[in-house]
């Protein structure tokens, strides 16, 4: 009796310390575009912090700058569960969900405030309901503000756009800008650099986030940056594979949980003083500042009405429902 009880424990405190190896063993993979110095990388590494901090057998290894997936492909691997976590600008998956497209559309968030009711709307319930529809869930919400930035003469109404070569990020300030005149090379945020450096590009439209975190002062004459108006606003969210998230603990799910709602506050005081500090990068570095009036906001506004808002509601089957869901909010 005395040897099977000693071989009883022996086979149980094995099974224990298997066991705590696989909780010390259970990490998710997060992957974004961004350098380490991004407010979006940020956002990831705390909420990594407080899970090891946490010790709830469960942790976040993060690959920046692309390395694991292409800044454009993160959603599908969410969603097919190749890939945990992702920081990612939702209209990127505008071509496999073309509703996410509404999530930069020009003029329809007005400030930063604004767009923290449109995360907590409605519009935005109807949104989480099609990407769990794909197996993704919203961990951390986010809207980041954005601007201009160009070689040679700024932009702040759309006859400045007549003949330049621009990067736009998302369909439909694509839409705009051809509809003012430009020619769109379309790219992710982390190859713009080079875009303006080979001359592939001569103007950028992107988040104050990018504009500092990819040195783009380094290659632009003039930067219209996001002020008490802005025309761009990109909904730019910390995505999770729902059934990973379902099949965590429920100590797991909590501290996970209670890390993303500090990380969502944390991200929109940062993405007020990102849009400040950006200017001031520019500024350092001899980038004249040009400043967007409200009358320059009413023209882009018009022509986004006459293009990309008009080509939402006419191809998407539920467009004018989901824009009218978003206009209500005040």
């Amino acid at each position: 009796m005395r040897i099977l009880s000693l071989a009883a424990a022996s086979v149980l405190a094995m099974t224990s310390f298997i066991g705590a190896q696989s909780a010390e063993a259970q990490q998710l993979r997060l992957s974004h575009q961004w350098s380490t110095a991004d407010l979006r990388h940020q956002v990831a590494q705390m909420i990594a912090d407080d899970l090891d901090a946490a010790d709830v057998g469960l942790s976040i290894r993060i690959f920046p700058s692309a390395s694991l997936f292409s800044a454009t492909e993160q959603y599908q691997p969410v969603s097919r569960g190749q890939l945990d976590m992702t920081v990612y600008p939702l209209s990127y998956a505008g071509g496999q969900r073309p509703e996410f497209n509404l999530t930069l559309m020009p003029g329809l968030v007005r400030n930063h405030d604004h767009g923290a009711r449109l995360n907590d709307s409605p519009f935005m319930e109807r949104l989480e309901e099609l990407m769990a529809e794909d197996d993704v869930m919203v961990l951390v919400h986010g809207y980041l503000a954005g601007g201009f930035a160009a070689k040679g003469e700024c932009i702040t109404r759309p006859e400045h756009m007549a003949g330049r070569n621009v990067r736009a990020a998302g369909r439909a300030f694509e839409q705009m800008l051809a509809a003012a005149g430009a020619s769109i090379s379309s790219m992710a945020s982390s190859e713009i650099y080079n875009g303006m450096q080979t001359g592939v590009l001569d103007a950028v439209n992107t988040s104050s986030s990018s504009f500092v975190s990819f040195r783009l002062y380094e290659q632009v004459d003039c930067y219209t940056p996001a002020g008490d108006i802005a025309l761009w606003f990109m909904y730019q969210p910390l995505l999770m594979n729902k059934s990973t998230f379902d099949g965590l603990s429920a100590e797991q799910q909590e501290v996970l949980l209670a890390a993303a709602a500090k990380a969502e506050e944390w991200y929109l005081e940062q993405a007020k003083l990102d849009d400040v500090r950006s200017v001031d990068v520019y500024r350092e570095n001899g980038v004249q500042i040009a400043e967007m009036t409200a009358e320059d906001f009413e023209a882009w506004r018009t022509l986004a009405m006459e293009s990309a808002y008009a080509s939402f509601v006419d191809q998407v089957p539920n467009g004018q429902e989901l824009l009218d869901m978003a206009f209500e909010v005040e």
